[in-house]
């Protein structure tokens, strides 16, 4: 009886044992997570704890600087594992340094063709300009292993805006502008004689109005003023200064699209338009016979409400993004560089620009 008291009695001690055990066990993390869920959870970190590409931005297009501080490219846009400085001091360890061609050309920067160059490292050329604005550029031939633009067919694309799908449907109620007090309207600041949009202009207010505003005329827009201005017109002349493949520009994006007008378009291909604009979304000026049966086409519309508000009916299912931050377009560089071919240079940046 005795021995079995024993025995009895140890196994209560052991369990009392295990149960104190189990306790100084589980308490700590009883703590640990009453002191965790003191501090807010983060949305996302950052994956990479170094950076795997460096972009240096030797000169800032129009002098223009922003901000680079932290990691500019992750914090702002949540691209990964990409720097993206504007020390020179850096030239020796960046993988990329970008050129903006307008200070080329002006004379205003120079290439540092005098420093060497670090081999694998990739130099960039980057113009949001058509053309016929960018100088001469036969100087550049093999020097440069990429190009950044408004093109499709750049290395890395740089549109004026594009549209992405919208989380929600809309109505289409909420799409059509109301409140139209004119027919037509253009905001123009360098206007040219010689220019195509010009001719275009001239024929078609001899057929309906037409509102001009913009430094060239006596009515100038404020940034404030100009989408308010724009909605109450029905049609937008979205007349680009220069005929040329993909340049399709704010004119669009911003102006017409955002301001609530049906955009009048002047400017590439149609395929051009087709390839980043909805169907009817858009009138083009080279699908009619002449300006005249376009001014009449256009008061048509405006008249018909119904066949008016099918030109909104894109609202549904996009939304206009604009980009307007240079920092965003240097990052895009990120995402593109590990598809590039390592070893691409441009023997003629000019054919290409003119091709």
């Amino acid at each position: 009886m005795g021995c079995y008291n024993t025995k009895k009695t140890g196994l209560g001690s052991m369990k009392k044992r295990l149960l104190l055990l189990s306790f100084l066990c589980v308490l700590p993390l009883c703590l640990l997570n009453a002191w965790w869920r003191r501090f807010p959870a983060k949305t996302a970190i950052n994956p990479s704890s170094f950076y795997n590409i460096t972009i240096l931005l030797w000169h800032w297009p129009d002098g223009r600087s922003s901000s680079l501080k932290g990691d500019t490219c992750w914090d702002l846009y949540r691209i990964p594992r990409c720097r993206l400085v504007d020390q020179r001091s850096l030239f020796p360890s960046a993988d990329v340094v970008v050129f903006h061609n307008r200070e080329l050309a002006l004379g205003h920067q120079k290439l540092p063709l005098d420093l060497p160059r670090p081999q694998g490292q990739r130099w960039a050329w980057m113009s949001l300009e058509a053309p016929i604005h960018n100088g001469k550029l036969h100087q550049y031939a093999n020097i440069f292993n990429m190009t950044i633009s408004y093109r499709r067919d750049a290395d890395v694309t740089i549109p004026y805006g594009q549209l992405l799908p919208k989380e929600a449907e809309g109505h289409l109620v909420d799409n059509v502008p109301l409140n139209k007090s004119s027919l037509a309207c253009w905001v123009v600041s360098n206007y040219r004689n010689h220019h195509k949009r010009s001719k275009v202009y001239k024929e078609l207010k001899a057929v309906v109005p037409v509102k001009v505003y913009g430094r060239w005329t006596d009515t100038p827009l404020s940034q404030d003023a100009l989408l308010p201005t724009i909605s109450r017109c029905f049609f937008y002349l979205a007349f680009e200064n220069s005929i040329s493949k993909d340049y399709i520009t704010e004119k669009l994006w911003r102006n017409a699209y955002q301001g609530g007008a049906v955009p009048v378009v002047l400017g590439p291909p149609l395929g051009d338009y087709k390839s980043v604009a909805p169907p009817n979304s858009f009138i083009r000026v080279d699908e009619f016979a002449s300006v005249k049966d376009l001014g009449e086409y256009l008061q048509q519309l405006a008249e018909d409400k119904k066949r008016y508000s099918e030109y909104f009916t894109w609202k549904h299912q996009w939304t206009v993004k604009l980009y307007k931050d240079w920092r965003e377009r240097l990052c895009k560089i990120c995402s593109h560089y590990n598809s590039l071919p390592q070893e691409k240079v441009y023997s003629s940046l000019e054919a290409w620009v003119k091709g």
